[in-house]
């Protein structure tokens, strides 16, 4: 009984019903003829009433289940399915409430529809998580109302659901679909131009224009009496390492994902191409002190310990310690590799303090210090300034945003690699970094 009274609602026609029956009696105050129609009025409502939610509750009813991928992706819209199924013999209309996890702090959701007699039905929405973590969808609640609408019932299917939610693999596998089949122009990335030739030789073909003229082999020329060229593929397997600062800089949010979120979604997608080029893949973090160490492999099983890896990784809002990093990298990675370090500098001084240690890891390797613009401020120099205030903070912008462009030279006058990059962008130009440094043949 107490689950009966629990589940019964009523609907909006009820009340209106309600309401016009009050005023009928209040009505037949003036006019006593009216009264004793209003009590039949009343007795008919009653009867109409039970009906409906003897209707409702005769039958099966409405069936419904959730259906979730096995993971959601950070930062990308990721589909969230309702099937339903009507067992009514008659056309039902339903609200679906989802109980969504809480981090996405939504707590207005409603779907409403109306569904034929046995038919089935889906429901699909998105939903666009902004951190990474474990996701808990909690039950599916549906309100079923028949073509009266006087009541109606609510029945919550136990459907409670676990997600984990994962660097950006949806942005991992879209740029791996561009980059195979060369278009990665299409969407910023440039296309390089060779200047040297790696030293791994692949094949003897037959000279086309537009080939090199100083790869004529001409041994084999004079044998096949036409101009032949050797063919040379790029270096495989060379070492590349993704390095990530997990310390407090990297916890300044853009657009609802912080740096850090930018930086692994960045690593996991440049990690899949690199191992797509057959390179031996790793990466690694670093604070106060240097962890997730993942030794460079080639295999097709290194990209999945990568992103297991970076789900789990946290600011740990900390100093980094460059010094540590560099003792580290001359422990762990013992060959020339391509270091891809993910950090932030918002002061020249904070560059100064480190320039030591990173012109020392430049030495032994090649070194990329990828930093960020703040996006943020650069919105400050675009708008017109109304009054003095507003006028100084402008230039206090426009002077911090020079000052990042001063580092980044700083940096490339000392040899080093430099992507001063937005953070909706960092990704992509990473991967061509990458790719000019490999066509260059500077590892």
């Amino acid at each position: 009984m107490l689950q009966f009274i629990k589940s019964l609602y009523f609907g909006f026609r009820f009340f209106y019903s309600l309401i016009g029956v009050i005023l009928l009696f209040l009505l037949s105050y003036w006019l006593p003829w009216l009264y004793s129609i209003t009590w039949v009025f009343v007795m008919l409502f009653i009867i109409t009433v039970l009906i409906d939610i003897a209707l409702l509750y005769k039958k099966n009813g409405i069936e419904a289940t959730r259906i979730l991928p096995e993971k959601f992706s950070n930062s990308d819209p990721n589909d969230v399915t309702i099937q339903y199924h009507n067992k009514y013999p008659f056309k039902t209309y339903i609200e679906v409430i989802d109980e969504l996890p809480v981090q996405f702090q939504k707590r207005d959701f409603k779907y409403s529809s109306k569904i034929l007699a046995n038919e089935k039905a889906i429901f699909k929405y998105q939903v666009t998580p902004l951190e990474r973590g474990e996701y808990k969808f909690g039950y599916v609640n549906i309100y079923s109302q028949s073509v009266l609408k006087l009541a109606k019932i609510k029945k919550v299917f136990n459907n409670e659901q676990l997600v984990k939610v994962y660097p950006s693999f949806i942005q991992m596998k879209s740029l791996d679909f561009l980059a195979i089949d060369n278009r990665i122009s299409e969407i910023g990335i440039k296309k390089i131009r060779r200047i040297g030739h790696t030293m791994e030789f692949e094949q003897i073909k037959d000279y086309v224009i537009g080939d090199d003229v100083r790869t004529v082999n001409w041994k084999a020329t004079a044998k096949h009496r036409q101009l032949m060229v050797n063919q040379f593929q790029d270096e495989k397997a060379q070492p590349i390492y993704s390095i990530i600062d997990t310390g407090r800089v990297m916890k300044m949010p853009f657009r609802g994902l912080t740096l850090l979120d930018y930086a692994i979604n960045s690593c996991l997608a440049f990690s899949n191409i690199s191992l797509r080029k057959k390179d031996k893949t790793g990466m690694l973090t670093f604070s106060a002190k240097t962890e997730n160490i993942v030794k460079g492999s080639s295999k097709l099983s290194q990209l999945r310990r990568i992103m297991e890896v970076l789900y789990n990784i946290k600011t740990d809002f900390l100093e980094s310690d460059f010094g540590n990093l560099y003792a580290n990298l001359n422990r762990t990675i013992t060959h020339r590799s391509l270091l891809m370090l993910y950090t932030n500098f918002e002061h020249q001084s904070a560059l100064k303090r480190q320039l030591s240690y990173l012109k020392a890891i430049n030495k032994k390797h090649v070194l990329v210090v990828i930093f960020f613009e703040n996006t943020e401020v650069e919105k400050l120099t675009t708008t017109e300034p109304e009054n003095i205030t507003q006028s100084a903070h402008q230039t206090i912008a426009e002077d911090f945003i020079q000052n990042k462009i001063i580092m980044a030279k700083e940096l490339q006058r000392n040899g080093i690699q430099t992507i001063l990059t937005k953070p909706e962008e960092l990704s992509i130009n990473a991967i061509n970094k990458y790719l000019e440094i490999k066509a260059r043949g500077l590892i």
